[in-house]
């Protein structure tokens, strides 16, 4: 337990491979899956591979959205709390805590009825952090 870091029940993250930065997660222990908000997705096959496009919005505040787009590396069934099902395009990309990059498999998803933009689900927090939820912002907070 020594070489885990502690992170709290939200995080401020950076994701510079979309150009992303200051986001608000929230550490979700129940979602296996990393999520990450966006306008609108689409799925197309670029010479016999999967990949993923999305507008997503780097300051929320502002209408200007930017066009990402990833190789697809998997499709999951993901189950919501209400037992809906509904298929999820993982993409790799990089996350920053603690001024670290750390790989991180993530999906889009509209989240613009939720509190925050992002999730960090369990397979990215399994073997790296551990939670404490009393504690907020601990990523940011430490440099």
């Amino acid at each position: 337990m020594k070489d885990k870091r502690i992170i709290g029940r939200t995080e401020i993250v950076d994701l510079p491979e979309l150009g992303l930065y200051n986001i608000e997660a929230k550490t979700d222990t129940g979602a296996e899956t990393s999520v990450l908000h966006c306008e609108d997705y689409e799925i197309f096959n670029q010479d016999g591979h999967l990949h993923i496009s999305s507008h997503i919005r780097p300051d929320p505040e502002a209408e200007e959205t930017i066009k990402v787009t990833f190789p697809v590396h998997r499709e999951r069934i993901v189950k919501s709390s209400f037992g809906h099902a509904e298929t999820r395009y993982i993409f790799l990309t990089k996350i920053r805590l603690f001024d670290c990059l750390y790989d991180i498999k993530l999906s889009f998803r509209d989240r613009s009825s939720m509190s925050y933009p992002m999730l960090l689900g369990r397979n990215f927090i399994t073997g790296k952090f551990l939670v404490d939820v009393s504690k907020k912002s601990l990523a940011k907070n430490s440099i």
